[in-house]
């Protein structure tokens, strides 16, 4: 090819990548002429986040019409009508008043994209739901669309070592207890890149689960959930080491357990935001 930057997986390359939990971009194939009128814009890169210095600059996402039209031409899916800021909007009237039960049966039933037609589950969320500290992840991958639930595999034990680092557990209640989400509550076919219109169309959930649990601190971990809950293209690393907020709690952000697998250097800059973390929860005033 003439591109030496890019090159092809075989099926079972690919197939070996995807149970390791790596998220590979996979180019989308060619649009129609219609489709090619629509101004080039640099794919996105891959789920996981690198450091700043690794990265290039984080790009708006292209128009959710763009998208949808991609879309339908590789899948022949119905897009939903998106919000246009989650974080400002909130939730839609039919999820704002609903109960734990409720909105969990809401998620099974969830037909607002057409990631409903290729999940095997929908994955909610576990841990304590009044519990103090809550992590937002990403798009499930294949073994949390096989479980049901979010950070699964070797992710989720790497994720369950960080939390007990600091003194939680996923299985505790109480001061110990953590509740665990991810911002889009399907998988992706074939663990691509999470799309604008799905995790705008998937923002009520997690918004209604927040507001339910009612965090002291959230800590949220890879590129598309940091930037779906405070509505930025900026790359996680100049978003690290400050204070943020989403539905006026506070966010520390931090890489995704399966990027620090591939990448166990940055453990370290992942430790230093968990510590982050731990001092802004403790520095809040007692409830």
């Amino acid at each position: 090819m003439n591109d030496p930057t890019r090159f092809e997986l075989d099926a079972r390359a690919r197939e070996m990548l995807e149970e390791m939990g790596v998220r590979v971009w996979w180019p989308l194939p060619e649009v129609s002429t219609a489709a090619a009128a629509t101004p080039a814009v640099a794919p996105v890169q891959p789920a996981t986040d690198a450091p700043a210095a690794q990265q290039a600059p984080a790009l708006s996402a292209p128009p959710v019409s763009s998208r949808a039209s991609m879309a339908r031409a590789a899948q022949s899916e119905a897009v939903a009508p998106v919000v246009s800021n989650a974080q400002t909007a909130g939730p839609v009237p039919q999820v704002s008043s609903l109960d734990w039960a409720a909105l969990e049966l809401a998620v099974q039933q969830c037909q607002a994209c057409g990631l409903c037609h290729s999940r095997k589950h929908t994955v909610f969320g576990v841990g304590d739901e009044q519990a103090k500290w809550m992590v937002i992840g990403e798009a499930p991958g294949e073994n949390e669309d096989l479980q049901g639930q979010p950070f699964v595999g070797q992710a989720g034990k790497l994720l369950d070592n960080m939390l007990r680092a600091i003194g939680l557990d996923r299985q505790a209640t109480g001061p110990s207890g953590v509740y665990i989400a991810n911002t889009l509550k399907c998988r992706p076919p074939g663990n691509r890149n999470p799309e604008s219109h799905e995790l705008d169309t998937c923002a009520p959930y997690l918004v209604r689960q927040v507001q339910l649990v009612k965090p002291q601190i959230i800590v949220a971990m890879g590129r598309f959930a940091v930037q779906s809950l405070l509505q930025t293209t900026e790359p996680i690393g100049k978003l690290r080491g400050r204070v943020h907020h989403f539905q006026g709690v506070p966010v520390v952000v931090t890489y995704h357990p399966a990027y620090l697998l591939r990448n166990p250097a940055d453990k370290a800059k992942a430790w230093a935001d968990l510590c982050l973390a731990v001092q802004t929860q403790q520095g809040l005033p007692a409830a």
